[in-house]
């Protein structure tokens, strides 16, 4: 007889959680006869399992489901974000610590780009950070060849249409222009394809660097370049909606640390900055910042 109390899942699903790929990686997995369940192959994704079941892929057990765990990474430039990259150039995980469980990454930088990247064990978690219907903008400092006018800025607010590609409202502020470059902060809530560089080319200006400093309300600050810092089971739950940590244990060290009072999360808007990219220090005297999750409404 079948347990109705037993919890069923799609067997893509479950291997997202795992942190092995997205289910779009899984299906195709499963397409290819990667993935055995109970003995047999599966031969289609459209399959259904519980904690009972044991499943493989590539002759592995897959690994047991743990607690959603989110990392703030900076990304340097030259790292490709990717577990296996086919010209044979370092990824990201190359350079990760040993002491990291499996992780994918949310969204990707290319190789070029630097700064914030997240990492988390959940594949689903990872998926509804990716969304824009999640809300969240990610904020990058941008230097350009050129300069800029507020003209270009208005144009990027309307949104534009580039080789058939529709590209949505972004915002954009000139900070500075020193020689022959300025640099801009650009915020967006979808992310296409190189998205930033194509938009800035197709104003007729050229990037020459790039660097990511926040993702809703996680901050690049002061982590350094190839360090890794966990966020908080609280910060998941608070601002991203991950429920259910009373019954898991405590975490674990982090990986590396960032300094001292840099947690890592977006200042309030009177908070002064240091001179930077990146670079957004915690208000004076605040112990604790509760930021409200931003509208779902239209971009």
């Amino acid at each position: 007889m079948t347990d109705k109390n037993v919890t069923k899942e799609r067997i893509a699903k479950r291997m997202a959680r795992a942190g092995l790929c997205s289910r779009r990686e899984a299906e195709r997995w499963i397409e290819a006869g990667r993935v055995v369940v109970n003995g047999t192959i599966l031969e289609t994704p459209a399959f259904t399992v519980s904690d009972t079941d044991h499943i493989k892929v590539d002759g592995k057990d897959i690994p047991k489901l743990e607690r959603s765990r989110l990392w703030r990474y900076h990304k340097p430039v030259g790292l490709v974000t990717s577990h296996k990259d086919e010209k044979g150039r370092e990824t990201v995980f190359d350079q990760l610590p040993d002491n990291l469980p499996r992780v994918i990454s949310v969204g990707r930088l290319d190789l070029n780009s630097e700064g914030l990247l997240l990492l988390t064990n959940d594949g689903e978690l990872a998926r509804k950070l990716e969304l824009p219907a999640t809300g969240w903008k990610r904020k990058y400092r941008v230097r350009v060849h050129g300069r800029p006018r507020d003209s270009d800025m208005e144009l990027l607010a309307r949104g534009l249409t580039i080789d058939g590609v529709k590209y949505d409202s972004i915002d954009g502020t000139i900070d500075s222009a020193k020689g022959a470059n300025s640099w801009l902060t650009i915020g967006l809530r979808e992310g296409k394809n190189r998205e930033i560089r194509k938009v800035i080319e197709h104003l007729g200006y050229s990037v020459n660097r790039l660097i990511r400093i926040s993702y809703g309300p996680l901050v690049l600050g002061d982590l350094k370049a190839g360090a890794v810092e966990e966020v908080k089971s609280r910060i998941l739950r608070d601002q991203m909606g991950v429920e259910k940590f009373e019954d898991q244990a405590p975490e674990p060290a982090t990986a590396k640390r960032a300094p001292r009072g840099k947690r890592g999360l977006l200042p309030p808007k009177n908070a002064a900055s240091k001179a930077g990219p990146g670079s957004r220090p915690p208000a004076k005297g605040r112990k604790t910042l509760k930021i409200k999750p931003p509208s779902r409404r239209g971009r």
